[in-house]
């Protein structure tokens, strides 16, 4: 694994500890270095940090929020 690889992986902890739970990214990353790319988006998947998981989760935050004000109403 290139250097570049090694530091983008290290400086976040979800990128680490999914490499550490699916050691099989060990070998692809060793392997091409290009995969870092593919890794970090199956690594946002997983532990649902794409954008589209953070809007629904404040979407959610509202109705709950929206829903507390109608009772207390």
């Amino acid at each position: 694994m290139n250097l570049y690889t090694q530091y983008r992986i290290r400086n976040n902890a979800n990128s680490l500890r999914y490499l550490r739970e699916n050691s099989n990214w060990y070998k692809y990353l060793n392997r091409n270095s290009s995969y870092i790319k593919s890794f970090e988006q199956e690594m946002r998947q997983r532990y649902k940090l794409t954008t589209k998981d953070k809007v629904d989760k404040l979407v959610d935050s509202l109705d709950t929020v929206s829903q507390l004000l109608d009772i207390l109403s």
